[in-house]
């Protein structure tokens, strides 16, 4: 069922588009609502659609030979998955799964649609294209991360980044070494740390920030 164009209003890359183009769009295009904590797309599966996020956040997760997870990136309102997008274009299955971190509202192209638009529009093109190269930067920066960084100082940063303006964060020692591609047993040792400087202290479920600026101050460290 073709989507009402409201939805267009969070991507204002597609407001150049001609008429042609824009009327193949909402002939097309489809919503559709995925609920929290399904797999919107997994590895060895054929990217068939593009993904336009309306609302909600979708995680893009990679598991490694050796059964580790590492979080790529997220997907937010108003933004595209790049991995669907590379998969798309090189026409590849999925080498990761993307799951529905929240309840998610999302419009979906069609591949068919989604090649003619990339053939006949450069609007199109620009706009899939400018959303990908940012995501690609993005993840040479995680990249970056995991093979320089100190860990003390990436947990830190991630601390605060999770944490938002509330000192609990409902998080387990396993799903903190997954956003940050490394071993639970190497989180709970630094998370221990911490608490031994009075920084946080540790439940079973939770991590209780009792000196965020301190935590800040080594998230910002050089």
């Amino acid at each position: 069922m073709p989507v009402m164009t409201s939805w267009r209003e969070q991507f204002p890359g597609l407001s150049g588009l001609s008429p042609t183009v824009s009327e193949l769009l909402d002939k097309r295009a489809h919503s559709v609502h995925v609920n929290k904590n399904s797999v919107i797309f997994g590895p060895g599966k054929p990217a068939e659609n593009l993904l336009l996020l309306v609302s909600g956040t979708v995680r893009v997760q990679q598991l490694s030979e050796a059964g580790r997870e590492i979080v790529l990136y997220r997907v937010h309102a108003g933004e595209s998955c790049v991995l669907t997008t590379a998969c798309l274009l090189a026409f590849e299955d999925y080498s990761a799964e993307g799951i529905a971190e929240t309840d998610v509202e999302a419009v979906l192209i069609p591949r068919d649609a989604f090649d003619e638009m990339m053939g006949s529009s450069k609007a199109f093109r620009a706009f899939v294209f400018e959303a990908y190269s940012k995501r690609i930067t993005e993840l040479f920066l995680v990249i970056e991360e995991i093979a320089f960084k100190r860990m003390d100082i990436r947990v830190a940063q991630k601390l605060i980044a999770l944490s938002g303006t509330d000192s609990t964060l409902h998080l387990t020692h396993q799903q903190l070494a997954v956003e940050l591609g490394t071993a639970r047993e190497v989180i709970s040792r630094q998370l221990k740390e911490f608490e031994r400087r009075g920084w946080l202290t540790l439940s079973r479920g939770e991590i209780n920030l009792r000196d965020a600026a301190a935590i800040t101050r080594l998230a910002q460290s050089p």
